[in-house]
């Protein structure tokens, strides 16, 4: 589930900025190179991830004591994708999604199955406001930015990273939203789902986390769920 940040206003900007610990010019600079991975002491396997996270699927940093803006990719260089009933999907190349070292089938109980865990682990709005201007801009994304969900496209509730940049997008409003009523969309529904599935038993974590990662219109069929 992703984070629904609002249009932060120009003055105001500035200050969250300043108090997430970094200078306006370089939050907003959407012409910085993304990073292909950010700086984390989680090493890969180049077989399956720690826990067994699917190889594709890279680790991030983890849940940060004190959070900072993420530079994204370059405007205008990410595109959306539509499935056939106009539900809007990501640009694997910006966003591959990026995994939450901590969650593993280990730590499931302690993790994401844990009641109230994902709170803990979200970034403010301070640092994700000016990181999903930044992306709109990385998308070309020219509709309400309070209309569109700044997602999580592998969810914290599946043990998603929580401010690697390979793991957001500005995801906007899915077919029949009401302009004007907020983010809403349907995968919301589907990473709910998962979780329910992952915390049962019934569905492996990797598995869930490579579903949704690959095609969220997708994931619950490609499991057996719907």
């Amino acid at each position: 589930m992703g984070i629904r940040a609002a249009v932060v206003p120009a003055v105001s900007l500035l200050l969250t900025v300043t108090v997430a610990g970094c200078s306006a010019s370089t939050s907003s600079d959407t012409s910085a190179k993304h990073p292909a991975a950010p700086t984390s002491s989680v090493a890969q396997s180049s077989v399956t991830g720690t826990g067994g996270a699917p190889a594709s699927l890279p680790y991030g940093p983890g849940p940060q004591a004190k959070y900072t803006v993420q530079s994204q990719p370059p405007t205008g260089s990410c595109h959306f994708g539509y499935t056939a009933d106009k539900q809007p999907l990501e640009d694997k190349k910006c966003t591959p999604g990026a995994l939450n070292p901590k969650v593993t089938p280990a730590t499931l109980k302690t993790t994401i199955c844990a009641s109230g865990y994902t709170s803990t682990i979200r970034p403010p709005e301070s640092v994700t406001g000016v990181e999903k201007t930044a992306n709109a801009k990385s998308y070309a994304y020219t509709g309400a930015l309070h209309d569109a969900e700044y997602d999580h496209l592998v969810s914290l509730e599946l043990g998603g990273d929580p401010n690697d940049s390979r793991n957001l997008w500005v995801e906007p409003p899915s077919p029949g939203h009401k302009a004007g009523a907020g983010p809403n969309n349907p995968k919301d529904s589907v990473e709910s789902k998962l979780h329910t599935a992952v915390c049962s038993g019934k569905v492996q974590l990797a598995a869930a986390q490579k579903a949704i990662a690959a095609d969220w219109t997708t994931a619950l069929a490609t499991l057996g769920l719907s």
